[in-house]
């Protein structure tokens, strides 16, 4: 059985959509964590050693951190079609990408919201190439793998989601989200967040 520890309107959304379209049953904890505004505080219904959410527990195993929760989600259910396989030619790309989103967009956008990107070169830098190659990767494709929707675009669709004012209003940025929007896995997934 799967289970995830949830906290409303925070990372662990985005798990919630990904357990949708993997179709499989689970179930939600919902947890406290701290708030960004000091709200909040740590659960100990909470299996997530920092207290945070998503953690995932899965046979008696813990995952934490949404990158390894997608891979590990996608390699356990690998008949859902949501992330390729070791033999796969794209999995090479699809690993990048999960794991550029966490060493590289989430930082980014870290940055850009509490302000570091404007008085800061090397933050700006960075910031700009992420986006330049986030929006690169949709010219011309409507999903991060092409023409495949995968765990990917779990993570990079959460971003753009709620990422109001962290990312640019860019075109493909906007015509990503509106594809995404209309999945009935997130729609089941909204509803299921603040549940």
């Amino acid at each position: 059985m799967l289970k995830l520890f949830h906290s409303p309107m925070s990372r662990s959304s985005r798990i919630i959509w990904l357990l949708e379209e993997l179709g499989q049953p689970y179930e939600i904890q919902y947890v406290t964590i701290r708030r960004g505004d000091g709200s909040g505080g740590p659960d100990p219904n909470n299996p997530n050693p920092q207290g945070k959410v998503p953690a995932l527990l899965h046979d008696g195993r813990l995952v934490t951190e949404s990158a390894a929760i997608c891979l590990y989600l996608t390699d356990a259910i690998p008949g859902a079609g949501l992330g390729p396989g070791a033999d796969d030619p794209r999995r090479a790309d699809y690993l990048t990408w999960l794991f550029y989103y966490a060493a590289e967009v989430e930082p980014a956008m870290i940055a850009k919201f509490t302000g570091r990107v404007d008085g800061d070169e090397r933050e700006r830098r960075s910031y700009d190439q992420m986006v330049q190659r986030f929006e690169s990767a949709l010219s011309g494709s409507p999903y991060m793998l092409g023409d495949r929707f995968s765990a990917a675009d779990v993570l990079y669709g959460s971003a753009v989601q709620w990422g109001t004012g962290m990312l640019p209003e860019l075109p493909a940025f906007k015509a990503y989200q509106e594809r995404l929007s209309t999945r009935p896995a997130l729609q089941r997934a909204q509803a299921k967040d603040a549940a």
